[in-house]
């Protein structure tokens, strides 16, 4: 047997390769165009049952080529562009991968589906990964995003992402290709490119820069270890009924300069510098446009239909993350 993993050297593909590597015994097959955000090392893994394929998910034929060759029976589709402020310097990025990208996958996928028995497609699973951030942002009232809180994305990112989710539905519904849209809150882990928060904060404060936070740095994130967000979709992928969509978050909301903080005294700890010098980098910069205030997950959907709940404790989790980058 095969899945295939789009996106499988960006930071949550890679760990999720990774894991289903370790835990599983069939054969995965790496789809990714390996952007400035990929881990190179992912493509190189040397395993028994492990395949990498340099592709860009635009490519609908050599995506249909591929699904003929490899006969998957599952889609774990990671791939995206993922990062807002690139995404209000160059929308035309995030709508080419995030929606033209996810629409070939889509029209791919189903034309290899109706090539598969009953049995097959009776086992057949199109998930696609998303975002919390497509339901847009929250006051400071206590309540969180439910699977039937509408779509109101506030950046070219989120407006892409929710796109893709909508192309995801319309296979479904139109089509019966059994898609499970999953929507996670801010992932944190080993692997993740440098310009997201945490990997930023430790790159400056080793290097003695500036650790920049948007606005007053009170903006608040839902945070989820990346390994609890790949038990959920695996979770998702078996049990999990198709045309649903499983909020899937960390429980734990946190204020960006909190965060940060927290990470400062990790590092102060694990490497004897002072404290209070290393909270003395955090520097306040201009708020980007739009800048979502709250993001909280409520995952009481998934905890009751399928049995998963976050097992991380963020104490410990963050600090093998940030081992991980120093």
């Amino acid at each position: 047997m095969t899945i295939f993993v789009t996106g499988g050297c960006g930071f949550i593909g890679t760990n999720f390769v990774l894991k289903w590597l370790s835990d599983f015994d069939e054969k995965v097959v790496n789809l990714d165009k390996l952007t400035y955000a990929a881990n190179l090392a992912t493509a190189e893994i040397s395993h028994p049952q492990y395949n990498f394929v340099q592709i860009d998910i635009t490519k609908k034929q050599e995506i249909s080529a591929l699904l003929a060759l490899e006969k998957p029976r599952a889609i774990f589709h990671f791939a995206a562009e993922t990062h807002v402020d690139r995404s209000i310097a160059s929308p035309e990025d995030f709508v080419t991968t995030n929606i033209n990208g996810t629409h070939s996958l889509l029209s791919a996928s189903l034309d290899y589906y109706l090539t598969l028995n009953q049995r097959q497609r009776n086992q057949f699973r199109f998930v696609n990964v998303s975002t919390d951030e497509v339901y847009g942002a929250l006051g400071s009232d206590g309540s969180s995003f439910t699977e039937q809180t509408p779509l109101a994305p506030n950046s070219p990112y989120s407006a892409s992402k929710a796109s893709a989710d909508m192309l995801a539905r319309s296979y479904f519904r139109t089509f019966d290709l059994p898609v499970i849209t999953t929507r996670c809150s801010n992932n944190y882990g080993p692997y993740q490119n440098k310009e997201k928060l945490i990997p930023t904060a430790v790159h400056a404060i080793m290097n003695n820069l500036p650790i920049p936070l948007y606005g007053n740095g009170k903006q608040i994130r839902d945070w989820l270890f990346v390994n609890d967000h790949i038990e959920a979709v695996i979770r998702v992928s078996q049990a999990g009924e198709p045309g649903s969509t499983f909020n899937i978050g960390g429980g734990l909301e946190l204020e960006n300069i909190s965060l940060v903080s927290m990470v400062c005294e990790i590092i102060a700890k694990k490497t004897g510098r002072n404290l209070t010098d290393v909270i003395s980098l955090i520097q306040f910069v201009d708020d980007r446009p739009a800048h979502d205030f709250r993001y909280s997950i409520n995952s009481d959907f998934i905890r009751e239909k399928l049995g998963w709940a976050a097992q991380y404790d963020m104490n410990n989790a963050l600090d093998k993350t940030i081992d991980y980058y120093l």
